[in-house]
């Protein structure tokens, strides 16, 4: 009578169905956490191109508004900015001003865990402080130096918080389609010039934070107008 062949033990080790449960159940989970990551990739793609008219809405009315003001306060204001970019370029990169004011944000929200993610992101606490010092001092200072300096210094931290907060979320792994970074850089630019905005409103009569709101949205309406007659009606 012919010996029947027993299947080899590596074959049925290796098979699929041989796998418990836990470690079938875990490969379908992290399945699933993928899908729904590249899933949550493409919705936040698609906010992020859904906020690019507003990213440039903000800026045109943040310019315009701005152009309003002394020549001489534009021209202190650039130069702050101008520095930062000269100082990063050139000769070093402040990385560690900027990681300090991600600390102290996070000791600031830290009752409230899920703004301690993301404020140190949102919130450029540099700019913030010197619009605050500036409020305090303006109220015993009155000469054209504090309002000179404060522009300098209000130039050069917000583009620095910019470009950290953009380097980070440009250089996290995982972003699919680069969801992360066009919806969140998208966002924080709007919000920070919508600070510096109402900052400006608050020390120069010639700013208007309400002017900058309306002039913002009626571009991008404009824009999603113009998209839409072209797709939809011809």
């Amino acid at each position: 009578m012919a010996k029947k062949e027993l299947p080899d033990k590596k074959l049925i080790k290796d098979s699929p169905l041989s796998k418990e449960p836990s470690a079938l159940s875990g490969d379908f989970s992290s399945k699933i956490s993928g899908l729904s990551s590249k899933a949550f990739g493409i919705i936040k793609f698609i906010l992020g191109i859904l906020f690019l008219p507003f990213v440039y809405s903000t800026a045109v009315s943040f310019l315009n508004e701005l152009g309003g003001m002394d020549k001489n306060f534009q021209a202190i204001f650039w130069n702050g900015a101008i520095c930062f970019l000269i100082v990063y370029l050139f000769i070093w990169e402040p990385l560690a001003i900027y990681n300090y004011g991600h600390k102290l944000l996070e000791t600031v929200f830290s009752f409230f865990k899920p703004m301690v993610n993301v404020a140190p992101f949102l919130l450029p606490i540099y700019t913030l402080l010197i619009f605050i010092i500036y409020g305090l001092l303006s109220l015993v200072i009155k000469s054209g130096w504090l309002i000179e300096y404060t522009l300098f210094l209000v130039g050069f931290s917000a583009i620095l918080h910019l470009v950290f907060s953009a380097k980070n979320i440009r250089t996290k792994k995982g972003d699919f389609l680069k969801g992360n970074y066009i919806f969140g850089f998208s966002f924080i630019f709007i919000l920070n010039l919508g600070l510096l905005a109402s900052g400006f409103n608050f020390i120069f009569k010639e700013y208007s934070f309400v002017n900058f709101c309306n002039v913002s949205f009626k571009i991008a309406s404009g824009i999603f107008y113009a998209v839409f007659k072209q797709l939809f009606l011809f």
